[in-house]
C-alpha cells in the first residue's frame, strides 16, 4: 500500500474481443490520451531556456542573495567576479543545491533531458554526452566510453591518455597556472601537458601566441623544440665569445631531463650535454680557475 505503479498500455497488443464492457474500451482510450499528453508535456520547451552553461527548463533560486538565476555557475559569475566588491562577493557550491527532481511535480514538465539526482544536474543538450564519474564525485561530459579515470590524478582523461601519460597525484585539483581559476570543477576545456601538469586549452594557446612554450609549473618543454635547439646551436656557433670567456665554465640543470652539467659559458644560452635541451638554468658559477678569479 502507498506504492505508486506507472505503466504504459499499448491498444495494438490488445486482440479479438474478451467482452469487455463498452466503458472500460473507453476507459483505456482515455488513459492513452492522458499518457499522450504527459509525454508531450515533458518535452514543452524543450531546448528554448537555459542559459550558456546548460540548456534546462528550471531556475535556481541562490539561497545566498535569494536572486534567481539560470545556474549556479551564473550566479558564482555574477557574485564573484572582479567587478564586485571583495567583502560582497560569495559563490554557490553544487553541495549547496537541495535534493530535485527530474519533472516537476506541479506542472509535469521534464526539466532537463539528462538529469543525475546525484549532482543535482539538469540539461537539455544530450549532445554534451554527459555521465557522472564516481570517482570524480561530478559529471562529465564527452561520453563515458571515451574517458577513464586516474585514481592517482584524480580525475577523469581522454582515453587516449590510458596508458601514456604521466601521472602527477591530483592534477587537477588545483588553480590553473594561467587564470588562477580551480581547474577540477571548471567548465572550460583543460589540457594535459606532456608533464602530466593541467592547465586550461585556452590559456595554454595564449601562452603559445606569446611564445611560451614551457609548463608554468616545472618549466619542462611542453612540445617539440628540436627545431628550435638547432637554430640555437648556429646562433652560438655564429657568436664567439671574447676571449676572457672562452674558458669559463658553469653548472646548469636541465629542465627537460633534470640532469646536471658542467658547460662552457655562453651569452646565448647553454645547452644540456645529457639531452641537447637548452631550456636549462644556471646552477653555479665556474670552478676557481684563473679565468674565474679575474
Amino acid at each position: 500500500m502507498g506504492t505508486t505503479v506507472e505503466y504504459f498500455h499499448d491498444p495494438m497488443t490488445t486482440h479479438g474481443s474478451n467482452g469487455l464492457e463498452e466503458h472500460t474500451s473507453a476507459s483505456k482510450k482515455s488513459d492513452v490520451e492522458g499518457k499522450a499528453e504527459s509525454l508531450e508535456k515533458l518535452d514543452e520547451g524543450y531546448l528554448q531556456y537555459g542559459c550558456s552553461h546548460y540548456k534546462r527548463r528550471c531556475r535556481i533560486r541562490a539561497p545566498c542573495c535569494n536572486e534567481v538565476f539560470d545556474c549556479r555557475h551564473c550566479h558564482n559569475e555574477a557574485k564573484n567576479s572582479v567587478n564586485v566588491k571583495p567583502q560582497q562577493r560569495h559563490d554557490v557550491s553544487r553541495q549547496k543545491v537541495q535534493r530535485v527532481h527530474q519533472v516537476c511535480i506541479n506542472c509535469g514538465v521534464c526539466m532537463g533531458k539528462y538529469f543525475c539526482e546525484t549532482c543535482k544536474l539538469f540539461d537539455d543538450d544530450i549532445s554534451k554526452q554527459q555521465y557522472h564519474c564516481d570517482g570524480c564525485g561530478i559529471c562529465r561530459t564527452g561520453g563515458r566510453d571515451n574517458f577513464f579515470h586516474c585514481f592517482k590524478c584524480g580525475c577523469c582523461y581522454s582515453i587516449m591518455l590510458k596508458d601514456c601519460h604521466p601521472c602527477v597525484e591530483r592534477a587537477m585539483h588545483h588553480n590553473c597556472p594561467v587564470c588562477f581559476e580551480f581547474l577540477f570543477e571548471s567548465t572550460r576545456d583543460i589540457n594535459v601537458l606532456p608533464c602530466g601538469h593541467t592547465i586550461h586549452m585556452d590559456c595554454f594557446k595564449e601562452m603559445q601566441q606569446h611564445v611560451q612554450f614551457f609548463c608554468p609549473v616545472c618549466s619542462k618543454s611542453v612540445c617539440d623544440m628540436s627545431k628550435v635547439w638547432e637554430k640555437l646551436d648556429e646562433e652560438v656557433a655564429l657568436t664567439p665569445m671574447p676571449e676572457s670567456y672562452q674558458n669559463k665554465k658553469i653548472w646548469i640543470l636541465c629542465n627537460d631531463c633534470n640532469a646536471t652539467s658542467e658547460v662552457p659559458f655562453h651569452i646565448v644560452a647553454q645547452k644540456c650535454l645529457n639531452c641537447n635541451s637548452y631550456n636549462t638554468r644556471q646552477t653555479r658559477g665556474c670552478h676557481t680557475t684563473d679565468t674565474c678569479q679575474q
